[in-house]
């Protein structure tokens, strides 16, 4: 009985400590990826949009690459996926398509139909949180102003790792820890407009914030559980998916929680784990609802 009651007082007190917000103005849009018939998502790993508001799409299912238009009719999937565990994937700023491999522990660079053009990875972990072209389990990627890669390399090594548009190692930062600067899964990066690096630190329940060489400026640590991140550059604020707590949060950049979509539940618009997150030109929000085996979209009301 003591025991429980400890664990119940730290679970009241950590949850006293997240930050919460207002409902934000958004309704989900009910069956909007139009799937062809009897295909399924599977685990629905992640989604991002490309400059025509097309929507990409990474899943464990037997049909992991799929892009579908604005109004969620399916538009193409790839014919054949050289990958084993569908992780991350980034629409690149030429508007080729990346694709992280979290158990094959690389990242490929695809032309929109599917033909790999860049490999960066060996295929086997790294030895050590120190290799070049080599990764342990690695999240997901994001691309810095200039077009450079920066790789959430979090599972099994923690850091994020950069490279420069064709694949030439530049750097890392990051170790093993709960201190500034350390990582206990590195699961995403995003970057405002004034180039400031934000990385989820999933584990440590927080979002560091770093300039590009890896200098620490900041922390948050009262958002919850975070995954997914995505800069709207419209807004200048930050999208969360705040996966433990199935909600999606829109961030200022003082990290102050402005509004809140979604909550728990199977049913449409509920959220179970939402993993990744991309927002569209119109302000829409897709969630790659990793438990639902669904691609929720909400729109503003």
């Amino acid at each position: 009985m003591k025991r429980l009651a400890i664990f119940l007082a730290t679970c009241a007190f950590l949850c006293a400590q997240i930050q919460t917000g207002p409902a934000l103005s958004y309704q989900a849009v009910e069956n909007w990826a139009k799937l062809p018939t009897g295909w399924n998502f599977g685990e629905l790993a992640a989604v991002d949009v490309d400059k025509n508001d097309n929507v990409w799409v990474f899943s464990d299912g037997p049909h992991p690459v799929m892009q579908f238009d604005k109004s969620g009719k399916f538009l193409r999937a790839w014919p054949e996926f050289l990958g084993k565990k569908p992780h991350g994937l980034r629409v690149g700023p030429d508007g080729n398509i990346w694709t992280v491999d979290l158990e094959l522990h690389r990242i490929v660079k695809w032309t929109p139909e599917g033909r790999m053009i860049m490999l960066i990875g060996t295929g086997a972990p790294a030895a050590d949180n120190n290799a070049k072209y080599a990764f342990n389990r690695p999240a997901t990627l994001n691309f810095g102003p200039n077009g450079d890669l920066f790789v959430a390399d979090g599972y099994g090594n923690s850091r994020v790792a950069r490279f420069s548009k064709d694949g030439e190692y530049l750097g890392q930062w990051g170790s093993k820890g709960a201190g500034d600067g350390e990582f206990n899964l590195v699961h995403d990066v995003a970057f405002d407009n004034k180039g400031r690096v934000y990385v989820t630190d999933r584990v440590n329940r927080r979002v560091q914030i770093f300039d590009q060489q890896g200098k620490f400026l900041g922390k948050w640590t009262d958002l919850g559980v975070p995954q997914g991140l995505y800069y709207s550059k419209s807004e200048d604020v930050l999208y969360m998916c705040d996966g433990n707590n199935s909600r999606i949060i829109k961030v200022d950049l003082e990290g102050k929680i402005v509004g809140v979509v979604g909550s728990f539940g199977k049913g449409p618009g509920k959220l179970d784990v939402p993993h990744y997150i991309a927002v569209d030109s119109t302000g829409a929000i897709y969630a790659a609802d990793f438990r639902n085996w669904r691609l929720e979209k909400f729109v503003k009301k």
